[in-house]
């Protein structure tokens, strides 16, 4: 190979790696943010996901199951609350997979966040950080107990990401 083709390719490698290394150290977390798992090589064969229960998740205190999940089939009253998170674009704060964009991930914070916060911060808003009240949008007050329901099997990681079906 010529020296001329030999530097051509030295300097596409180094300008490849150093654009690796750039997107790289951009999606790194915080010194204090949780690792994410990497991902698998072109190699390696991803495990399969976890099978999501079958069964109704228990709702707080007893009485009707707060969701069921079948794969990526929910009940009814879930798959209403997924509508109204996608009606009312709240992936534009929280992320496709509510994991957090410009607002928290809600996959971590209904690990720990109470039922009366879910509704008080839905409803009023948390305007200083930059959350509107949606307690005027009907569609939403109507919701909020389906709403909570897919945000909460989403939380347990019994709910998939990605396009959603009703149980027939």
């Amino acid at each position: 190979m010529s020296r001329l083709l030999q530097g051509c390719v030295r300097s596409a490698l180094a300008a490849a790696i150093m654009a690796a290394a750039s997107v790289v150290s951009a999606d790194d977390p915080a010194p204090d943010a949780q690792a994410a798992p990497a991902a698998p090589s072109a190699t390696e064969t991803p495990a399969a996901p976890a099978a999501a229960p079958s069964t109704p998740a228990p709702a707080a205190g007893g009485g009707a199951p707060l969701y069921t999940v079948n794969g990526d089939m929910v009940d009814p009253n879930t798959m209403k609350g997924w509508r109204t998170w996608r009606a009312m674009a709240c992936e534009r704060c929280h992320g496709a997979n509510q994991e957090g964009l410009v607002g928290p991930s809600l996959v971590v914070d209904l690990k720990t966040m109470s039922r009366e916060d879910f509704n008080k911060c839905v409803l009023d808003g948390r305007v200083d950080k930059g959350m509107p009240n949606f307690g005027g949008v009907q569609s939403v007050v109507d919701n909020l107990d389906n709403l909570y329901a897919f945000l909460k099997g989403r939380s347990d990681g019994a709910i998939p990401t990605g396009h959603l079906k009703e149980i027939q």
